[in-house]
C-alpha cells in the first residue's frame, strides 16, 4: 500500500535547547519505514534534543521548591539548581550536546489501549510508554555505551561514529537543600547513557472503589548512576557513590492488583496496592499440589506467584563509595504481595 500521502515524516520533532533553539528539518521516510507505522495513538520522537533548567541567580531566575516544613516544624526549602538531560558524554552535565529520543519505528506514545488486551477487563486504558522492547536478534544490550545490533532487547541505540546523538542520555539533576538554619548542601545525582525501555504508565478509573487505578512499569538502565553532596559555599565535595551498571525493572501494580490513587479526608495522598484475594476454604488441597486442589483456583495462584511481568530486579554490578569497592549486589524475583503509602503532615 502507498502511504506517502501520509506526510514526509509521521511525527512531529521538537529539539529544545536552553539558552538557544535548534531547529530541525523534515526528513522523508522509505516505504520500508512506513509499513512498520499502524497510526495507533500519538508518537513522540525528540530528535537532536538538549534540555537544561536550573536556578540563575543573578537574572533572578530561582527554581525553588517551598512550602515543606520537617517533623520539628522547620522550614525545608529545595532550589534546583540545575536538571539537564544530553547527549552521553556530558561529564556530569558539564558539557551539553544533543540526544535524539525515540525513533519514528518505535517512538515514545500516548494511547488509549484496550483493556481486555491486557487483563483490564472492559476498560479504556490510558497509557504513556517509552520505546519498547525488541527481540534480541535486532536490539542492543541496554547496559553497554557501545552495544552493537544484535547484542540484547533495548530498540534505542547508544552513541556510535554511524549515530553521534544515540539514543541513549545524559540525565542529571542538583539540588541545593536547606534544612531551617542549617548549613545548605547541593545533592548531585548523575546517570549516564541511561535507557528506559519497556516502561510504561497505564491509567484507568475503577467503577467499584471510585478511584483512579494504574500500573507503573520503569525499567531503567545506565553504565553509571552516580550521588554526590558538597558543600554550597565552599565548593567542597564528599565522597561520590558511584553505582555501575545499574538495572532496575521496577513492576509496581498489574492486573491482578493494581495500583489505587487516593486523597483522604485530610488531603493527604494515599497509594495502595491490594492484597491478593485468598482462596476459599477448601480450594488448595493440604498438600499444595494441582491434583487435590480446585485446578481454576489452582491455576490462578501458579500464574500470580510465577508471572516474571509481576516482578521487581534491581542489580548493581559494582557499587564504590571513593576510593573503596564493596561489589556487586542484586535482588531478583521481588513480589509486592501488599503495599500502603499515605503521607502525612509533620508539621501539624
Amino acid at each position: 500500500m502507498n502511504r506517502k500521502w501520509l506526510m514526509t515524516k509521521l511525527a512531529t520533532l521538537l529539539a529544545v535547547s536552553m539558552p538557544g533553539l535548534a531547529c530541525a528539518e523534515m526528513q522523508s521516510l522509505s516505504e520500508s519505514e512506513l509499513s512498520k507505522v499502524n497510526g495507533a495513538g500519538i508518537g513522540l520522537v525528540l530528535e537532536d534534543f538538549k534540555f537544561a533548567h536550573g536556578t540563575d541567580v543573578e537574572n533572578g531566575q530561582i527554581f525553588r521548591i517551598g512550602g515543606i516544613k520537617n517533623s520539628q516544624g522547620e522550614d525545608v526549602e529545595i532550589v534546583v539548581n540545575k536538571l539537564y538531560i544530553s547527549g552521553a558524554g556530558s561529564n556530569y552535565g558539564e558539557t551539553l550536546t544533543p540526544v535524539n529520543l525515540g525513533r519514528l519505528v518505535n517512538p515514545y506514545s500516548i494511547d488509549v489501549v484496550d483493556g481486555n488486551d491486557i487483563g483490564v477487563q472492559d476498560k479504556a486504558v490510558l497509557q504513556f510508554a517509552a520505546p519498547h522492547m525488541v527481540d534480541a536478534s535486532q536490539g542492543y544490550d541496554c547496559m553497554s555505551a557501545s552495544a552493537t545490533a544484535g547484542s540484547g532487547t533495548c530498540a534505542s541505540r547508544p552513541a556510535s561514529a554511524d549515530l553521534p546523538q544515540g539514543e541513549r542520555p545524559d540525565i542529571g539533576l542538583q539540588l541545593n537543600l536547606t534544612v531551617g538554619d542549617q548549613d545548605t548542601a547541593n545533592i548531585n545525582i548523575h546517570a549516564q547513557s541511561a535507557v528506559i525501555d519497556g516502561s510504561y504508565i497505564r491509567l484507568w478509573g475503577d467503577n467499584e472503589r471510585k478511584q483512579m487505578v494504574g500500573q507503573f512499569k520503569l525499567n531503567f538502565y545506565t553504565p553509571e548512576l552516580s550521588i554526590n553532596a558538597c558543600d554550597q559555599e565552599t565548593a567542597v565535595c564528599g565522597s561520590r557513590i558511584v553505582m555501575q551498571n545499574f538495572a532496575l525493572e521496577l513492576a509496581l501494580g498489574n492486573s491482578l492488583q493494581p495500583v489505587y490513587f487516593d486523597v483522604d479526608g485530610t488531603g493527604n495522598f494515599v497509594l495502595e496496592v491490594a492484597a491478593i484475594e485468598q482462596p476459599g476454604a477448601g480450594t488448595i488441597g493440604n498438600d499444595g499440589l494441582r491434583d487435590s486442589s480446585d485446578a481454576a483456583t489452582w491455576d490462578f495462584y501458579e500464574d500470580y506467584y510465577t508471572n516474571p511481568d509481576y516482578r521487581s530486579n534491581l542489580t548493581i554490578g559494582n557499587l564504590s563509595v571513593g576510593d573503596r569497592d564493596f561489589g556487586s549486589g542484586r535482588i531478583e524475583g521481588m513480589l509486592i504481595q501488599h503495599l500502603k503509602i499515605e503521607t502525612k503532615d509533620l508539621a501539624q
